[in-house]
């Protein structure tokens, strides 16, 4: 259903507000990029710190002015199943083509509780859905059987697998049997995942440089490993230096000395500081992304 490269969409602030303009362009520069899907409202779109309304705001914004250009998949996860349902029939409502789901955090449920939270989900909701597992984020790990339960779901149509663990991924890819599609929720083992059966990669750096994913995925997709291999390894300093703090400080720095948006977050997350400004601002100029300014 969805595949190549997705990119998890950062969300711009300017004044404490959703700077609507910036975001509208960062998704038509994205578009025309050639990116294969969106993902508003996820985690690199700080979706913890949005309130209802903002973040219903920016699904609605992102269906909307894309269009039917790409497929929209809606960031709708909560660590309250009730507010995942809700956030989940909005994402409909408005028009979104699927929904991205994170495993709850910081309840930290067992194996059956994550179950039965998606399974109420995607029972109240009738919209494509993918889980998602950032056991870094949320101290809690969906294990293979319990993926393998969940692919029995008939809208529950794929899994972002943050682990970068290919012998869970193996695991998880053999107890499915095929019902769903993976995609990779870390960019820098794009190419081991997808040589071993994902569809592609719901991607961060992709936000600053989707030429460059969009090279991985594509070669990666019609079977060209050297070609993608090539373009893995051409990322690998800039997939390092995207995550030298929690995401998306780094990236948001980036795209803002790239002159698209500006680089406030929302606390508890801060500024990339002034060291890490320097390195970043260096790895870009030397992937030929040509910074206009530097931070702060």
């Amino acid at each position: 259903m969805f595949h190549g490269t997705i990119t998890a969409l950062l969300t711009p602030f300017k004044n404490g507000q959703i700077d609507e303009d910036a975001f509208r362009a960062h998704l038509d520069r994205q578009i025309e990029a050639g990116v294969h899907a969106v993902v508003p409202a996820g985690t690199t779109g700080e979706a913890a710190t949005l309130s209802f309304a903002e973040h219903k705001r920016l699904i609605g914004i992102t269906v909307e002015h894309v269009a039917g250009r790409v497929p929209v998949i809606a960031g709708t996860g909560s660590n309250n199943t009730a507010e995942s349902i809700e956030l989940t029939q909005s994402a409909k409502s408005l028009g979104a083509d699927a929904a991205l789901l994170i495993s709850p955090y910081y309840n930290k449920p067992t194996q059956e509780g994550i179950f039965r939270h998606y399974e109420a989900v995607a029972d109240a909701v009738h919209l494509p859905q993918i889980v998602y597992n950032v056991p870094g984020r949320t101290q809690s790990n969906i294990l293979p059987a319990t993926v393998a339960r969940l692919s029995k779901i008939s809208n529950i149509v794929g899994i972002k697998d943050a682990t970068a663990d290919m012998e869970q991924f193996n695991a998880t890819l053999d107890a499915c049997e095929g019902r769903i599609d993976f995609f990779s929720g870390d960019d820098a083992t794009v190419l081991p995942f997808m040589a071993l059966g994902g569809a592609g990669v719901i991607s961060v750096v992709a936000n600053v440089a989707p030429q460059a994913m969009l090279r991985l995925t594509n070669a990666a997709a019609a079977g060209d490993w050297n070609e993608a291999r090539k373009a893995q390894l051409a990322m690998r300093e800039l997939n390092r230096v995207m995550f030298v703090q929690s995401n998306p400080i780094p990236v948001k720095a980036a795209c803002a000395m790239m002159g698209w948006i500006g680089a406030e977050v929302r606390l508890p997350l801060t500024v990339l500081p002034d060291d890490l400004c320097a390195e970043l601002h260096a790895s870009l100029t030397a992937f030929g992304l040509k910074p206009e300014r530097t931070l702060p």
